[in-house]
């Protein structure tokens, strides 16, 4: 069984900074790619950024330039550190895995239960 398990969310003043963290646990053969959504109320789940094992990251164009992702491949981990934080960075963050639980199974996407990032001051 996969577990996608986040820690690290608050409350922050803008300007701030956070570093989210995000770990893969369970038995699996291996991660293709791992990554953080987040959905505000009212508003559709969005990519914030996420990277494949091969070194291809992505980021929103919202968070290009303050948020930056980065990966411990032998800890099956994740982080985001986010930096000048802003009100509309605000939302419930989610981290994302694509896992191949065997060699012979395709890939697919598994998701924590998310944790909160407020910024306000």
């Amino acid at each position: 069984q996969v577990q996608v398990v986040e820690s690290g969310g608050g409350l922050v003043q803008p300007g701030g900074s956070l570093r989210l963290s995000c770990v893969v646990r369970g038995s699996f053969f291996s991660i293709y790619a791992m990554g953080w959504y987040r959905q505000a109320p009212g508003k559709q789940r969005e990519l914030v950024a996420a990277a494949t094992t091969g070194g291809n990251t992505n980021y929103a164009d919202s968070v290009k330039g303050r948020f930056t992702l980065s990966r411990d491949l032998a800890e099956n981990t994740v982080y985001l550190q986010m930096n000048s934080l802003k009100p509309e960075d605000t939302a419930l963050y989610y981290c994302n895995a694509e896992v191949r639980v065997t060699i012979s199974i395709s890939r697919n996407n598994y998701w924590g239960q998310g944790t909160q990032v407020t910024v306000s001051s």
